[in-house]
């Protein structure tokens, strides 16, 4: 049985991207910098198969602390993501 990998390191922090990063077909989208449309569904394809084969295994309780879960972590990189891209641009004003 192989052994649970941890969400957490010790100091709190996430550690769901670089379980994200083993993921052979996330680095294959990723490797050309852009996520076509096809990309996109097959991705959620996989997402959803997950979700069918998860949600009937889990108890009322379970189901919505990983409800919950799935809700922080999808605002978490959303967050993330638009931290980051506000971070890139460039702190320049127009001096017209």
């Amino acid at each position: 049985m192989a052994t649970k990998q941890s969400w957490l390191d010790d100091k709190s922090n996430p550690l769901i991207d670089s379980h994200v990063q083993k993921l052979t077909t996330f680095v294959d989208a990723m490797a050309d910098g852009r996520i076509d449309d096809r990309e996109l569904t097959d991705q959620e394809q996989r997402l959803v198969a997950s979700l069918k084969e998860v949600e009937p295994t889990l108890s009322e309780a379970q189901h919505a602390q990983v409800t919950k879960l799935l809700c922080e972590l999808t605002a978490y990189n959303v967050m993330q993501t638009l931290n980051s891209l506000q971070s890139a641009r460039p702190r320049t004003q127009f001096q017209g």
